[in-house]
């Protein structure tokens, strides 16, 4: 069974329940689709595929925001049998025509606000044949996706689909260098819709908020609510504490995944008595899970604070393990909040060093993981694939350590470790450390060279809207809090950029701060 069969599935046997609730809060729109109408139209858009020459293997580049048509353009690729090829909205051009070079498109479909950019090129574009806007109903330039659904038959895709096909190429955000082509498999993201399913115990009367972009995988979350026969509410156009609030009170949200900066922005709000929460009826929220970094304790207890009753969940993962639920804390298991929990059913994880035996419970060492959701390869790539996938074992890149009863904590990235007079320093300690200051809205730790010792610490601290803050202030806060090694050397006080996807941009600190990438 693939994700294909799960929307048949759903159409057939409820065919006028909601799929899909799109909500844009500064225009006021609201749109919702059934799984019959979802099934049909994606029918009709891959069938015109079809028809122009869009076969098996064939790459399709999409480009926009969270939205149901995103999300039938996304299916209809799958329906044919080619790559969906997401692309992340804040790529430059020369991202796009580095994507372009390596996975030779030969279909474009975009939002209507990227039309001008991508029209400028289309001469280095050469692979592609076809290109088609979301958006109007009609356009004096291009083909709509409007187009191809009047076009297309609603008659089942005829493409024979096989739970080892190639089906989507996701580029990597980049914050690493250039975007890595991770190619996945129909089985990849069947695996990871039901690990998430699995893990947060979706079934068919969930209403799932829907707000990390999905050219990332974090859509995992989204395919796990449609593997249970789930609603998914795509909150976009812009999102706020205020938007968040009102969304769940209005679509009577359940489970809602929220990243770092979006969790901190909201209890923010509702420190300042900018939201009062009892003014909403938030009784259907059952549930709140995050992921895509190590989620700070303090943060997690500030949350239960304000909804006692509410179950919480971390989950791991990442682009090359198709998403997120790699590995799961557990709702049962809060007493554990700060480790990111142990495998899911469909997983297997271990701690190793570098010669790639497992160290002992408690010591550091680099998360490793074995399920069918490990992408098949980077593509074009086979020496990077030859050491990314060892043996079957997707080496992560992430340094973790196991305690006695078995729980993993994220202990940071390899290349974020700080090692300052032969001292390990891993920054997601500190950053945990710093963000207990009632002041501190966010925090970055990176390294930065020293001819003494080799690297020291300095920390980019934001503070609070509203508050200001000193050296004179926050230096004694870490000699409360941080053995005197692992204080930081430097404080500088600014934004911390954070990725769509809630990561922070180190690399632009490291070049803005240290003078390093």
């Amino acid at each position: 069974m693939n994700l294909i069969d799960v929307v048949a599935k759903f159409a057939r046997i409820s065919p006028r329940a909601t799929a899909f609730v799109e909500v844009r809060p500064l225009s006021g729109l609201r749109q919702e689709i059934t799984w019959e109408e979802f099934r049909n139209r994606t029918n009709r858009i891959a069938n015109r595929l079809l028809q122009q020459d869009i076969h098996k293997h064939d790459k399709v580049f999409l480009l926009g925001r969270n939205s149901i048509r995103w999300l039938e353009t996304y299916f209809a690729i799958l329906k044919t049998g080619g790559w969906a090829v997401p692309l992340n909205f804040r790529f430059t051009d020369e991202d796009l025509l580095y994507c372009g070079r390596v996975a030779e498109p030969s279909a474009f479909v975009f939002d209507k606000e990227y039309g001008q950019r991508i029209n400028g090129l289309r001469k280095e574009l050469n692979t592609v044949s076809h290109y088609c806007v979301i958006g109007p109903d009609r356009d004096d330039e291009f083909v709509t996706l409007e187009d191809l659904v009047r076009n297309g038959s609603p008659e089942p895709v005829p493409v024979a689909i096989s739970d080892e096909d190639e089906c989507a190429l996701y580029f990597t955000s980049g914050t690493t260098g250039m975007p890595k082509p991770v190619l996945l498999r129909q089985k990849s993201l069947m695996c990871v819709a039901a690990t998430e399913a699995s893990n947060h115990h979706f079934n068919s009367s969930d209403r799932f908020l829907m707000m990390p972009p999905m050219y990332h995988l974090a859509i995992g979350h989204l395919l796990a609510v449609m593997l249970a026969g789930g609603c998914s509410v795509l909150l976009t156009e812009q999102i706020s504490p205020r938007h968040i609030i009102e969304t769940v009170a209005r679509e009577r949200i359940t489970a809602v995944f929220l990243l770092v900066p979006w969790a901190v922005d909201l209890l923010n709000a509702l420190d300042r008595k900018e939201i009062r929460i009892e003014e909403h009826d938030l009784s259907c929220w059952r549930r709140t899970f995050m992921g895509a970094q190590a989620i700070p304790p303090v943060l997690v207890h500030r949350i239960k604070g304000y909804f006692p009753h509410m179950e919480y969940d971390t989950t791991y993962g990442l682009s090359e393990s198709s998403g997120p639920g790699v590995i799961h804390l557990g709702s049962e298991n809060e007493r554990k909040v700060g480790a990111i929990g142990k495998p899911n059913l469909f997983w297997d994880a271990r701690i190793v060093g570098e010669d790639g035996e497992e160290v002992i419970r408690g010591e550091v060492g680099e998360i490793i993981v074995r399920g069918d959701g490990v992408m098949k390869e980077y593509y074009k790539n086979p020496e990077l694939t030859k050491t990314a996938i060892r043996n079957g074992w997707l080496h992560t890149g992430d340094l973790g350590r196991m305690d006695e009863e078995g729980f993993i904590t994220l202990v940071d990235r390899k290349k974020d470790l700080i090692i300052s007079g032969g001292e390990n320093i891993y920054p997601v300690e500190l950053e945990a450390a710093i963000l207990k200051h009632p002041k501190v809205h966010d925090v970055a730790v990176i390294g930065a060279p020293d001819d003494r010792l080799g690297e020291i610490t300095v920390a980019v601290i934001q503070p609070k809207k509203g508050e200001s803050l000193t050296e004179e202030e926050i230096v004694p806060f870490f000699e409360q809090q941080l053995p005197r090694y692992k204080r930081p050397r430097r404080v500088i006080f600014g934004e911390v950029p954070r990725s769509p996807t809630g990561k922070i941009e180190k690399p632009k600190l490291r070049a803005k701060y240290a003078g390093k990438k």
